[in-house]
């Protein structure tokens, strides 16, 4: 059997609260696989970037976790701090949305960049500094020389995020995870950080997951989308298929969300209502307060993640949807 990159079974994180502690995420079960694309895609609070957090084991402040995290055959809740120091850089990449939580304000950019390349590949100052020098000019920084001499608050905010991801691929990690990474991109910048991202797969069969709630993202630069709502993944498979036949009612408002050429001139379909906060999730099925295809037993119990068979199969491919009324999804 083969070992997977990132193993995570049953976690919950539970976030503080002025009245005590409340569940964000609930029982995520996730795979990923060496030289994989995988998108975790869901409106804000649904738990994709507390889940992506857990797998380099960097809570948040006040953020527990339970359950188990493998990465690399290791329990990162049971590693030392040499352990994880490995971990994060060598074996997981970690790009933020806010270049502030990876940057330091203080240290000129290509110290930074080369730091990672020092501490895992055992470069010397000046073949590090050169290796700087050479990732942020395949991220198309404009004189990367300039770049990396500057400190971060010297650079643009779209240079600042390339110099992140720079930063995050120093020292080729076998996984790279991005969070939110376009969200204050221009188009432009998008292209260029996802083309790179794509080129680095190609280069080293390095995995990734990509954080985002833009679909638009999704179809055409990772193989399969987890989606999440309320703390849980509620739909799971290739992307292809999922974008050509979603099997769960959020995914298929999510799909029809999305602005495209055979819906030029049309209002878009919103999905109705919002999502509920963490203290106020519905029982049984989070999604049942929004969902058109909701019946009682969705008040009643929270439907299992279970995996749908395709043309009578069921392989390592297979898709996964949580949904009492599955079969009744339209197409898009």
């Amino acid at each position: 059997m083969t070992q997977h990159l990132v193993s995570i079974r049953g976690l919950s994180a539970t976030v503080p609260l002025a009245s005590g502690r409340a569940r964000a995420v609930e029982h995520v079960d996730l795979d990923v696989s060496q030289s994989t694309s995988i998108a975790i895609v869901g409106e804000s609070g649904s738990g994709k970037t507390l889940t992506a957090l857990a797998i380099p084991a960097l809570p948040p402040a006040g953020v527990v976790y339970a359950g188990s995290v493998l990465v690399d055959g290791r329990d990162v809740s049971s590693s030392s701090p040499a352990e994880l120091q490995r971990l994060r850089g060598r074996v997981v990449g970690f790009l933020f949305q806010q270049t502030a939580d990876a940057l330091d304000p203080l240290v000129r950019v290509g110290e930074q960049i080369g730091a990672p390349a020092r501490r895992h590949l055992g470069l010397d100052a000046r073949v590090a500094a050169l290796r700087a020098r050479e990732l942020l000019a395949r991220l198309a920084v404009p004189d990367p020389e300039r770049a990396a001499a500057a400190f971060p608050h010297e650079l643009s905010g779209g240079m600042r995020q390339r110099a992140a991801l720079a930063l995050a691929l120093a020292a080729e990690p076998a996984l790279l995870v991005l969070d939110e990474p376009t969200s204050a991109l221009d188009p432009v910048s998008t292209r260029i950080l996802l083309a790179e991202v794509a080129a680095e797969r190609a280069r080293r069969g390095m995995a990734s997951i990509l954080v985002t709630h833009d679909l638009r993202l999704v179809a055409d630069h990772v193989e399969r989308v987890v989606v999440m709502y309320g703390g849980r993944v509620v739909e799971e498979g290739p992307a292809r298929a999922l974008f050509a036949r979603p099997a769960h009612p959020y995914t298929l408002g999510l799909l029809r969300s999305l602005p495209t050429g055979a819906r030029r001139g049309r209002r878009l379909a919103a999905i109705d209502g919002a999502p509920p906060a963490i203290h106020e999730r519905p029982s049984g099925c989070a999604f049942r307060t929004r969902c058109p295809l909701a019946r009682e037993r969705c008040a009643n119990e929270v439907p299992r993640l279970e995996a749908i068979e395709s043309a009578g199969l069921v392989s390592e491919s297979m898709r996964r949807v949580a949904c009492f009324a599955s079969a009744e999804v339209p197409v898009p």
